[in-house]
């Protein structure tokens, strides 16, 4: 007791949360094994949102209502905080229409009790919150292409969004749950009708959570609701949404999800499976394509930069294509794993030039070049793809996507 009327000191639930799970033991098997109703058949398709002021996501034309993603329109967009509305999707079988009254959570495998947590538990526990962007590993993909893509940078770039999200560490979890030292790797999977799964190094787990909102709601049906695993600075179909169970394991359980694709092939022939962390990036979004010039003198270059790795620590900006590099202004608060907005002012004398940006992380790691991520991988690879973009200006202020 800190003080009348039955207020406890801030870290008793943290310490007391065991109590409260351990009356959730009873059909856990029952409830974490048998697929529920909207497991068994495809979910609701991508819908384009809308942020109420005629912006919507970016929603192409697809073969299969309940695949794809669609894209955060994120050169129409001021700041770096997503509205909910207009974060991107990628489903793989549908949005599940799922009660939340009946969606559990189950922990087990590795552990020395199973446990099983409903929506409501999670509520009771410390609330955690950061400010974290998602990215798609398919994010840009397209500069793998031969030649360049004619296209918005939201396009582009937009299988990425950034939130503020809120939500359980899942260290509390697994801390009452009793990892088993053997335990190495979790396996998560979701409720969608493709039983979505992933193997997650156990490594992740300090940084991870429970996430049960996003932008102070509860998180979207095509997000996750009633909730999803967040991992920050990872592939973005790692944070596995609709999470329904989560088996601790010795080893990578090598599912469907992580073998037939996300994975990289180099240009050796050799292959990185689970290269999750998302490399240091950036792009330009004013100007850029379909944000033509419209006179010569004084324009500001903008755009968003990022690391899977922690802090940006610095965007580059040329103007000549790449001759010369200067460093732009970032925008505070500069958070690890999250979108920092940047800025540098440019006088444009209206002859035709080449505009690139290049960001380095807190590591010290150097965004590449298009040339020297190609000589990488092996042809066809569109993961990670975090090379610098260029914009080519003409005389007439007109934009285009090319490679430099």
């Amino acid at each position: 007791m800190v003080a009348g009327g039955g207020l406890l000191h801030r870290r008793t639930l943290l310490a007391a949360g065991a109590a409260s799970a351990g009356a959730l033991l009873g059909g856990a098997a029952e409830v974490g094994t048998r697929s529920p109703a909207w497991m068994l058949t495809p979910g609701a398709p991508l819908s384009r949102g809308g942020s109420g002021d005629g912006i919507t996501r970016l929603v192409p034309d697809l073969p299969f209502a309940g695949s794809g993603s669609s894209r955060t329109p994120i050169d129409l967009l001021a700041g770096t905080i997503t509205p909910s509305a207009l974060h991107f999707e990628r489903h793989h079988n549908g949005v599940p229409a799922i009660d939340a009254d009946r969606h559990a959570l189950l922990i087990h495998g590795l552990v020395r009790r199973p446990l099983l947590f409903r929506y409501d538990d999670l509520l009771r526990y410390p609330r955690h919150t950061r400010t974290l962007f998602i990215e798609c590993s398919g994010n840009s993909g397209s500069i793998a292409a031969p030649e360049p893509e004619q296209a918005s940078a939201g396009q582009i770039n937009g299988l990425l969004s950034c939130s503020e999200w809120s939500g359980v560490l899942l260290s509390t979890l697994l801390d009452e749950a009793g990892v088993d030292p053997a335990a190495r790797w979790m396996q998560a999977e979701g409720a969608d009708a493709a039983a979505m799964t992933r193997s997650i190094p156990l490594s992740l787990r300090d940084d991870a959570m429970i996430a049960l909102l996003q932008n102070g709601a509860p998180l979207r049906p095509e997000q996750g609701y009633p909730m999803r695993l967040l991992l920050p600075g990872v592939e973005g179909n790692a944070s596995v949404k609709w999470l329904r169970r989560l088996r601790l394991l010795a080893a990578p359980a090598f599912s469907r999800d992580e073998t037939s694709k996300y994975t990289d092939l180099h240009a050796d022939g050799t292959a990185d499976a689970f290269s999750l962390r998302m490399g240091a990036k950036s792009i330009i979004l004013r100007p850029s394509f379909g944000h033509d010039l419209r006179a010569r003198g004084a324009i500001e270059i903008s755009g968003l930069a990022w690391s899977g790795r922690g802090r940006v620590r610095s965007v580059a900006v040329s103007a000549d294509g790449g001759r010369s590099w200067a460093d732009a202004a970032l925008d505070r608060p500069v958070l690890p794993q999250a979108l920092t907005a940047w800025r540098i002012p440019w006088r444009w004398s209206g002859a035709p030039t080449t505009l690139m940006s290049r960001a380095i992380d807190e590591t010290g790691a150097v965004q590449p070049t298009r040339a020297a991520w190609r000589a990488r991988y092996a042809p066809g690879q569109r993961y990670h793809a975090n090379a610098v973009q260029s914009w080519a200006v003409d005389s007439r202020g007109r934009i285009t996507h090319v490679y430099a």
